[in-house]
């Protein structure tokens, strides 16, 4: 979308660019309107000292220019909003773009708390500037179109107006650096403070729990950044204030020093344009301020871009087609005889002191309608497995291949199809997708199958509440999986947070009766008791496949669980 290192100039006129009919005719309208206001100026600065005879002509050039302002005016001001809504758009779109196209790693090494305020608070920030960029560009016409009237008045004294606005312009200039580099700051800790108020949303019980915990949060790195933060603020607005205040005085005193020198450097000058320098300067002082008072937003509109750039830049190789509309695909691409993994392997980076964690290499062959079973310790690397398994991580080396073809970049999306995954961090969508077999009588059995049918049903195609258990809502999670109807399920620690009766269906009935449909299961788990289920198990040990058996069928019975109709 745009380069980092480019200025905020360069990224705005990329933005404008599908707008430029649009942005043109704002700009006309613009100048029409600032021009406008530097001859009513004029024609009121005539009137102080007209006669009866001109009072007509006089008349009717103020009615025609006051027209011309009203249509300057709200003609820029409109087509400005409306640029500035488009762009704002796009930029949401482009960027819910990026991050959807991204590859996984990608997304998993820029982290959550960092992504949010980009899509939310860094694009808010552009909004607000494009909100006021239209007040902005008129400001700044009219300003100029009295520049050209002072001209007009007198050259020296448009030479002095012209020096004292430089003089102000460097003034600003030097605070527009120094506070960008605050809001720079500020907007480095704004990424901090995001996280902490994750913390303190999602370990909510957590530090209910432990009062040192707690205070080491809201104390040291909650109120500290925020400290921080508002510090940072105030030093950056109060550089724009005393700015301000300065041009303003400057604009007084070059009205003092004009006519206190008027009579000993310009004697012949003719009153209308001692009375005209004045009222244009007074007039000026508002659209002047109006500029310089946007400035701030400016500032924070260059870092918000930046900080926009620099997400574009760090998605910058999506993946393709992600985001084309399906087409019906026929049926014979969601079967699949095998899976394989031929010497697969990927590393992660090098945590500092230590070797980076690599899987691999691995071969591992998938059949259709087998029961894989993923085991190991913690960190063995059974999730990454999975992630290659799935082709949401390609390979750094080795190949993927289904039913004996390689997985490649143009064909892997359409490989991803042909599973449903719950992972052991899933997000659980409210809203049902209208598949084959979708229909509300089917919902029911499967909810009354997962027992949550007393606190939760399907209305309209979306859960009626998914304020519910952990365990609960991996049921409704497991629903949506039946619905898609895809050949092959995986179950990322899907029965961990599940009560000892319903994890014991889940291994004993509800995985052989999904075997019994054709399905194709691969399973991470940690219940040894229930490996009997398993075809084949793999397991794991710091990267490296260390068994891969097949496994002898044991029929798993508790007298004390009832066993429920089939599926």
């Amino acid at each position: 979308m745009m380069n980092p290192r480019n200025g905020l100039t360069a990224q705005i006129l990329h933005l404008l660019r599908p707008y430029w009919p649009i942005v043109l005719g704002g700009i006309v309208l613009g100048v029409v309107g600032g021009a406008s206001v530097a001859g009513l100026l004029a024609v009121v600065n005539r009137g102080l000292y007209a006669t009866q005879g001109d009072v007509a002509t006089l008349l009717s050039a103020f009615a025609g220019l006051c027209l011309l302002i009203l249509i300057g005016s709200i003609g820029a001001d409109i087509s400005a909003n409306y640029v500035g809504q488009r762009i704002i758009a796009e930029l949401r779109k482009s960027l819910a773009a990026k991050i959807l196209a991204a590859p996984i790693d990608q997304l998993e090494i820029y982290r959550t708390h960092r992504l949010i305020p980009v899509l939310t608070q860094d694009v808010d920030t552009i909004s607000d500037f494009a909100f006021f960029f239209s007040s902005f560009f008129v400001s700044l016409i009219i300003t100029i179109g009295c520049m050209v009237y002072l001209a007009v008045l007198s050259w020296p004294l448009f030479l002095i107006t012209g020096l004292v606005i430089v003089l102000g312009s460097l003034a600003h200039a030097f605070a527009r650096t120094r506070g960008v580099r605050g809001f720079n700051a500020a907007r480095d800790s704004e990424d901090e403070l995001q996280k902490h108020y994750r913390a303190i949303a999602e370990g909510a019980k957590e530090l209910r729990l432990n009062r040192a915990r707690r205070q080491r949060v809201y104390v040291e790195q909650l109120q500290r950044t925020v400290d921080r933060i508002s510090a940072v603020q105030v030093k950056s607005i109060n550089l724009f204030v005393t700015a301000r205040a300065l041009g303003t005085m400057l604009f007084f005193v070059v009205i003092g020093v004009a006519l206190t020198l008027r009579p000993f450097l310009w004697p012949d000058s003719p009153a209308a344009v001692s009375s005209g320098f004045v009222l244009v300067l007074l007039y000026m002082r508002g659209p002047i301020d109006q500029v310089i008072g946007i400035l701030p937003s400016l500032g924070r509109a260059q870092v918000a871009m930046r900080r926009i750039a620099d997400l574009s830049e760090q998605f910058s190789t999506p993946e393709q087609d992600l985001l084309v509309a399906p087409s019906t695909a026929p049926d014979g691409s969601r079967r699949i005889e095998a899976i394989e993994l031929r010497g697969v392997s990927y590393g992660f980076r090098a945590v500092p002191g230590s070797e980076p964690f690599v899987l691999g290499p691995i071969d591992l062959h998938v059949r259709r309608g087998d029961i894989v079973f993923i085991v190991g310790e913690n960190g063995s690397g059974k999730t990454t497995l999975i992630k290659l398994l799935l082709g949401l991580y390609a390979p750094h080396g080795g190949t993927l291949l289904r039913d004996g073809r390689p997985v490649e970049t143009a064909t892997r999306d359409d490989y991803r199809q042909l599973f449903t995954t719950i992972f052991s961090d899933y997000y659980l969508f409210e809203d049902l997708l209208q598949g084959a077999g979708m229909v509300p009588d089917v919902a029911e059995r499967y909810l009354k199958r997962l027992e949550v049918a007393h606190k939760v049903s399907v209305e309209n195609g979306v859960f009626t509440t998914t304020d519910l258990s952990t365990g609960q809502r991996k049921r409704l999670a497991l629903m949506n999986a039946w619905l898609e109807e895809r050949p092959v399920l995986v179950f990322d620690e899907w029965a961990a947070d599940q009560d000892p009766a319903f994890r014991h269906i889940f291994y004993t009935e509800l995985l052989p009766d999904l075997k019994r449909m054709g399905k194709t299961i691969i399973v991470i788990s940690h219940d040894d008791r229930y490996f009997g289920v398993a075809d084949h198990l793999v397991r794991l040990r710091h990267g490296k496949v260390i068994a891969g058996e097949a496994v002898a069928h044991e029929v798993i019975k508790s007298s004390s669980v009832p066993t429920n109709a089939s599926l």
